[in-house]
């Protein structure tokens, strides 16, 4: 594996880091802010909505620039919010720090991931996807405990601050430690990705991105007051739960980057019929602490860690481009963002075990989107013993 994917790693860890540190911090920041604590909430939100949206624009004008060029520029960018977002001194400020760095972030996985492809051979690409999404699920079992360790001891500002200095270890390790590598041919390079989106099975591999995701969103959003309020919980124990479910992606992520080369639609047609079986589990015996547990840390083995392998369907299916692995880490954060806001509706409805039916209502959705390239992949074989034959 080159060194240049472990610094990718680096890279994204810090983007992961930013992106979840205000969950963190909510009370502290609403009170420095003089704002309210949904409205840090909201923060969160044009975090999401800004990479969504804004990040393949932000890549469409990047494209043409050699990759580790539009990485450092990439991180420019995103230090600049992260400045701004350290030095708020009100809320509309912070507000357009998390919009920048949102915008800018998206567009880093996108440019990342399209570099991992560059870099490594197509028999190893998926490991090497996982290596450098290695830096999202360490993100998600330690940046975030990190980030709102440091901000409870020494104030919030000194959190943002943290991730600044993070960021600038990863760009000075990008410079010295990625290659460089020419730049598409002028005009080329947008054209032929922008040409790609007219595939409808890329389309098809997409959404189930997004569902899958949304899937697993859909519970670990809420995970919280399902353990507390439903399973029985102390409130200290949940932190402790969370790294274990942390644990359990970094492990996930890593069996599935093995498999997700050769077997990439077997590998997600499986994930996602584990992650129906524990979605519905979890609902089924959120009261039971074993099973609830043993079901939380199975959504950690086969939800996000399906990012490997819906890569590299994507990836198949389209280019291995910048812009196409940038709009599809746009709807994986749509994902994210269908999976939290319909589970907030379906709670105000039908309680606290809804979003897990919800999340086993989208796997069961997302298999579906598989079924057709499950279906060419039997052909396939069969096609080719049928001019054998013939011969």
């Amino acid at each position: 594996m080159p060194r240049a994917v472990y610094v990718l790693a680096l890279g994204i860890f810090a983007m992961v880091t930013s992106e979840f540190v205000v969950a963190g911090l909510m009370p502290q920041m609403a009170e420095g802010l003089d704002a309210t604590v949904p409205q840090i909430g909201y923060l969160i939100t044009a975090f999401a909505v800004a990479m969504a949206a804004g990040g393949p624009f932000l890549t469409m004008a990047l494209v043409r620039l050699p990759p580790r060029t539009a990485l450092l520029t990439l991180f420019g960018i995103f230090l600049a919010g992260n400045i701004l977002a350290a030095t708020a001194s009100g809320y509309a400020t912070m507000l357009t720090a998390r919009v920048i760095t949102g915008i800018a972030s998206q567009a880093f996985f996108g440019v990342a991931v399209s570099l991992c492809a560059r870099l490594t051979r197509p028999e190893v690409r998926g490991r090497a996807i996982a290596v450098a999404m290695n830096g999202l699920m360490v993100g998600t079992l330690l940046g975030l405990p990190m980030s709102t360790l440091i901000g409870e001891r020494f104030g919030w500002r000194a959190a943002f601050w943290t991730i600044t200095g993070i960021t600038v270890v990863a760009a000075v390790a990008t410079l010295l430690g990625v290659p460089h590598t020419e730049r598409a041919e002028a005009g080329a390079g947008l054209r032929a990705e922008m040409g790609v989106f007219g595939n409808r099975r890329l389309w098809l591999a997409l959404s189930t991105s997004t569902l899958v995701i949304g899937a697993t969103f859909s519970a670990f959003s809420y995970v919280n007051p399902i353990l507390t309020e439903v399973t029985g919980f102390s409130p200290d124990t949940v932190p402790l739960l969370l790294i274990a479910y942390g644990a359990a992606t970094v492990v996930g992520n890593t069996l599935v980057g093995r498999f997700a080369d050769r077997h990439t639609v077997p590998v997600l047609a499986v994930g996602l019929l584990l992650n129906l079986l524990f979605l519905t589990g979890f609902a089924l015996l959120a009261d039971g602490p074993v099973p609830a547990v043993v079901c939380l840390l199975g959504i950690g083995l086969v939800g996000v860690t399906m990012n490997p392998a819906m890569a590299t369907r994507v990836q198949r299916t389209g280019n291995a481009g910048p812009l196409v692995n940038t709009v599809h880490s746009s709807f994986i954060t749509l994902g994210i963002i269908l999976g939290s806001s319909l589970g907030a509706v379906v709670i105000g409805v039908w309680g606290l075990r809804a979003p897990l039916w919800l999340g086993a209502g989208m796997a069961l959705t997302g298999l579906a989107t598989v079924v057709p390239d499950l279906r060419l992949r039997r052909r396939a074989p069969a096609t080719e013993a049928t001019a054998v034959s013939a011969r």
